[in-house]
C-alpha cells in the first residue's frame, strides 16, 4: 500500500514539475530554459565571423524603400564586422555613426534577416596590422552625423559609404567602382518624394556615390552567411 502511496506522489510530482517547466517557458519568454538553442544558435553563427565581413540587411523606413527602388535591391543598409575584446560588432553609420552589437544590429533588419560577405582573399589580405589600421581609420567616423543627402565627404558619412571608405583608404581595397546619383533609378514615384524632400528641385545628379547594393555585388566578396 505504501508502494503505491509513494508512486502515486512521485507521478504526481513529476507531472507537477512538467506542467510547471511548460507554463514558465511559455509565460515567460525569457525563462533560460528557452534560450538554450537561441543561443546555441547564435555561438554558431558568431564563430563564423571573421574582421572585416560586410554585413548588409533590408532597414525598414521610407528612405530605405527608395533606396532599394533606386537600386534595384533588397538591401538598404550595411556595416562593417569588428571583434573588439572578444566582443563582435557592426560599426555602422546611423544617426550618429556607432558601433553596434552583433545580434542587437540583426533585430533592427526586416525579419531579423541578413548577408554576410568577404573578401575571397582575406585570410591573405586582412592581417592583424591591416585589421587594425582599418579600426584606427574607423575611429574618426564615430559619432559623426548620418548624411541623409548622400554627399562625398566626410562631414557627414552613410552607411555604403563608410564601408567602401575603411577599405579604401585604411587597407588599400576598392571594393567596387563609384556611381553618380544618375546611374541609379531615380524615375519611381516613392524615389521623387525622398529626392524633392531632400533636395528640392536642385538634385545633384552628378555627386559621387556608392550604394550597398554595389558592395554586395562586388566580384572581390564572397558569401559567408546568408539567410535570405
Amino acid at each position: 500500500m505504501k508502494k503505491q502511496k509513494y508512486l502515486f506522489l512521485g507521478i504526481t510530482f513529476l507531472l507537477s514539475f512538467g506542467l510547471a517547466l511548460f507554463v514558465a517557458m511559455s509565460v515567460f519568454p525569457n525563462n533560460p530554459f528557452s534560450k538554450t538553442k537561441a543561443a546555441k544558435t547564435e555561438s554558431a553563427i558568431q564563430s563564423k565571423l571573421k574582421n572585416g565581413d560586410i554585413i548588409f540587411q533590408t532597414s525598414q523606413s521610407p528612405q530605405c524603400e527608395a533606396v532599394r527602388i533606386a537600386t534595384n535591391s533588397k538591401f538598404s543598409h550595411c556595416g562593417i564586422i569588428y571583434d573588439l575584446d572578444g566582443k563582435w560588432f557592426v560599426f555602422e553609420a546611423v544617426q550618429p555613426v556607432k558601433l553596434t552589437p552583433f545580434d542587437e544590429w540583426i533585430q533592427h533588419g526586416k525579419d531579423n534577416k541578413y548577408v554576410i560577405k568577404r573578401l575571397k582573399n582575406a585570410d591573405q589580405v586582412l592581417t592583424p596590422v591591416v585589421v587594425q589600421k582599418m579600426q584606427n581609420y574607423s575611429q574618426q567616423f564615430d559619432g559623426k552625423e548620418y548624411d541623409a543627402y548622400f554627399e562625398w565627404t566626410d562631414n557627414k558619412i552613410y552607411c555604403s559609404e563608410l564601408v567602401w571608405k575603411i577599405y579604401k583608404n585604411a587597407a588599400g581595397i576598392e571594393l567596387c567602382k563609384l556611381k553618380e546619383l544618375k546611374d541609379f533609378n531615380l524615375s519611381d514615384e516613392r524615389v521623387q518624394k525622398i529626392l524633392k524632400e531632400r533636395y528640392g528641385n536642385d538634385i545633384p545628379l552628378d555627386e559621387k556615390v556608392v550604394a550597398p547594393s554595389n558592395l554586395v555585388d562586388s566580384d572581390l566578396l564572397k558569401t559567408i552567411i546568408d539567410n535570405y
